[in-house]
């Protein structure tokens, strides 16, 4: 308790309503300008470079850095924050809240999730791939070396080479087919983890942009200003190199980018109108039960996308790594950075 009473006592002296405001106006542009750098750099690498020999290894590169900034943002940042708003003074002696740890168990909810829509759509995918023929043409491709084995046989003992030759490019164009129905799959299922993750980015960045826009305490946003512009660069550049290499229209890439620009922001503008409107105190239980669990699902979410369908998928599943030992080097440095980065930001924020 006495623990308590010196941290309300320095938080009172913190608290100046108007000088808040003014750093939290100042935020909104601030982070909304970084963001946009952050996010579009890799999308304009990307459209500049495509076509040119280095553009698969830098978009693997960038991808391998995002993967280490959502996994240090997931596991550094949001998940402590989450543990210690549910174990704050303030609930640490309330039913249920001491009785069980709550945060680990909605971040355990929030990695089953992700399994389970990434399971979900992994099979709606799949079937749609099937549904538009794949199976089928399969079936066929073995057919037709069937036939083309037996007439290649024929053919030497009758001479018909011509015949043999016709039926080699049929084979050669449906072995294509295949190949490219194949790619088509694997640009479907990027476009997945591009999707989820924003998904679970612009949800811990809402989280993030309330908690600062109800906050008086102008001794925590001042550092959290240039906490944020660096952490909004960095998360934006990890999920930028995941969306260019998703392979979006312009237009869906416009919109993804302009909603995790907008995200922080807005969240800053509700958390400001929902104090003005109810004074509801970000310290208070009610505000530090909802942030702790949303920042635990949150946490769940992010650490599973960078687990499974980032760092898992490119370093054990994509043969131009596999085939490539400096690439693969080059790519855990890559990730290796990223961590590092949004790691020392987590002093300041």
């Amino acid at each position: 308790m006495a623990l308590c009473a010196t941290d309300t006592a320095r938080a009172l002296l913190c608290r100046d309503g108007k000088a808040a405001a003014h750093l939290k106006l100042i935020s909104i542009f601030v982070i909304f300008f970084t963001s946009v750098v952050g996010i579009s750099s890799p999308v304009v690498l990307a459209r500049l470079f495509q076509g040119k020999p280095v553009y698969d290894k830098a978009i693997l590169i960038i991808k391998c850095f995002a993967a280490g900034v959502i996994l240090s943002t997931s596991l550094v940042h949001v998940l402590p924050d989450a543990f210690d708003a549910l174990a704050d003074c303030q609930l640490a002696s309330r039913h249920p809240w001491k009785d069980f740890p709550f945060s680990g168990l909605v971040t355990l909810i929030g990695v089953l999730t992700a399994l389970l829509v990434d399971l979900t759509a992994t099979s709606h995918v799949e079937s749609h791939g099937h549904g538009h023929g794949h199976g089928h043409k399969v079936t066929k491709d073995y057919t037709r070396i069937g036939e083309s084995e037996e007439l290649g046989v024929v053919s030497k003992k009758l001479g018909q080479r011509e015949k043999e030759a016709e039926l080699g490019i049929e084979v050669s164009a449906a072995g294509e087919e295949g190949r490219g129905e194949s790619e088509e799959l694997v640009r479907l299922k990027q476009k997945l983890v591009s999707q989820v993750l924003e998904i679970g980015i612009i949800f811990h960045s809402v989280i993030i942009g309330v908690t600062m826009g109800m906050s008086q305490n102008q001794c925590t946003i001042k550092p959290l200003v240039a906490a944020l512009a660096f952490h909004q660069i960095f998360e934006g550049m990890g999920l930028g190199g995941c969306i260019a290499q998703a392979g979006f229209s312009f237009g869906t890439t416009a919109y993804m980018s302009f909603m995790f620009s907008v995200t922080t922001p807005m969240g800053i503008v509700l958390g400001m109108i929902v104090f003005s409107v109810t004074g509801y105190d970000d310290s208070s239980p009610n505000a530090l039960i909802l942030e702790g669990l949303l920042g635990s699902l949150s946490s769940g979410i992010l650490i599973y996308m960078a687990l499974v369908d980032l760092i898992a998928l490119d370093f054990f599943h994509n043969k131009l790594m596999s085939s490539e030992p400096l690439l693969k080097k080059a790519s855990f440095a890559a990730l290796v950075l990223g961590s590092t980065s949004m790691s020392i930001l987590a002093l300041w924020a």
